[in-house]
């Protein structure tokens, strides 16, 4: 397995951080394009994807989906577009974090090392349920009533961690730590952004939310208060 997938169509940008990676012991392949990329990702097997937004033909958004779709892998968006709605769209999209260019190759290598950290910490196989909700820890398929339901890599996390804790009362700050973690670089008010995006696709009414209920001052519950 390669750790690294560049998706860079700027080949001076892509050969700097790729050289860099493998400077920090990391095996890494560049692409300059989405398709190869996702031809590569066919046949081969990546620890991270690092994803340029402003690609030609497919752009980053669509290509995060398209990987979405397939795998279940660390992305990790790279752009030039620092406004806020281009970052939610990322996340929507499936991207796990996002870093705005120019950035440091430092910052860059923590975020790398937080994700593949956390992806490969392990997980327990196993099932989880409530309020017509059933999630599968080892196939990550989350249904709700028997329908399956499409959720990102973050609404995945958040959903488990909440179910784990079922009838707690869980800040947004615990929340924030266990699903990005504290060395992550993302603003903690990313957690409010997800849980409505959850809530969306989980809730029959998401505007009267009774499987993520809002802890007032502190943060989220799951279910009935124990």
């Amino acid at each position: 397995m390669t750790d690294i997938l560049i998706i860079e169509d700027d080949p001076e940008m892509g050969q700097i951080i790729k050289d860099f990676m493998i400077k920090e012991g990391f095996s890494a392949r560049l692409c300059p394009t989405a398709e190869e990329a996702l031809e590569l990702l066919e046949g081969e097997s990546f620890g991270i994807v690092l994803l340029d937004v402003m690609l030609p033909k497919m752009n980053g958004y669509e290509t995060c989906t398209a990987i979405r779709k397939k795998r279940d892998i660390p992305i990790l968006m790279m752009s030039a577009m620092t406004d806020e709605r281009s970052k939610l769209l990322g996340y929507e999209t499936g991207a796990d974090d996002y870093i705005d260019k120019p950035f440091s190759i430092k910052v860059l290598t923590a975020k790398v090392r937080a994700l593949m950290k956390r992806s490969s910490g392990g997980e327990q196989s196993g099932k989880l349920s409530g309020c017509g909700i059933e999630l599968d820890t080892s196939s990550r398929i989350v249904t709700r009533d028997g329908a399956e339901l499409k959720l990102n890599a973050k609404e995945f996390e958040l959903l488990r961690y909440l179910m784990e804790h079922s009838g707690e009362a869980v800040s947004k700050d615990e929340l924030f730590n266990a699903v990005w973690g504290c060395d992550c670089f993302t603003e903690p008010s990313t957690v409010s952004v997800h849980i409505r995006w959850l809530r969306e696709k989980i809730e029959r009414d998401p505007n009267s939310p009774q499987v993520i209920r809002t802890v007032w001052k502190v943060g989220y519950r799951f279910g009935e208060q124990k």
